[in-house]
């Protein structure tokens, strides 16, 4: 399959199908989930799913693809600190799928890909947040990100709360401070 030619819509709906399954699937069974058992609940052929994604890594690279894709698809009004919530949500649920492919120059150059679109994502934001005069103007993005990630092993509170005490230390320095 070229990555040039675009799919039939037919096909474009199986892989997509196979995808957003794999995606539920891998949640609850992980990503040793038999590749039967995704064919079989997406009602697509296991030659289908296998000319698509021939391999378990091709199948775990789509949808960690589509995870990150969805994460730094913000809006120019998305607050930061929202985002750094989904962030460490996206760390603590989806991690696992990138960690799980095959050690090889591939994963390590989709690795790369992957967190160069989050760092873009957060520094527009941080940058957004700047101008509005919110936060610091010292704030560094992949320190921010650096720090979220440290919080994905949290429980949700503790997370919340971290993030408000990071969101009062970054914020604009007032006249007095």
């Amino acid at each position: 399959m070229s990555p040039l030619k675009p799919l039939r819509a037919d096909a474009q709906r199986n892989r997509d199908q196979l995808v957003a399954v794999a995606q539920a699937v891998f949640v609850e069974l992980g990503t040793q989930a038999p590749l039967d058992e995704i064919a079989r609940r997406a009602r697509i052929g296991n030659a289908t799913l296998y000319r698509h994604f021939p391999t378990r890594d091709d199948l775990i690279v789509a949808v960690y693809a589509e995870e990150v894709a969805e994460l730094c698809a913000v809006d120019d009004g998305v607050d930061l600190f929202d985002w750094l919530e989904r962030f460490v949500q996206h760390v603590a649920e989806k991690g696992d799928l990138a960690r799980s492919l095959e050690p090889s120059a591939r994963r390590s150059e989709l690795h790369e890909g992957w967190h160069a679109a989050m760092v873009e994502t957060v520094g527009r934001l941080v940058g957004q947040a700047q101008r509005e005069g919110r936060l610091r103007a010292d704030v560094d993005p992949v320190d921010l990100l650096v720090i979220a990630a440290g919080m994905a092993t949290a429980e949700p509170a503790r997370v919340k709360r971290m993030l408000q005490m990071l969101r009062r230390g970054a914020g604009a320095s007032s006249p007095d401070q």
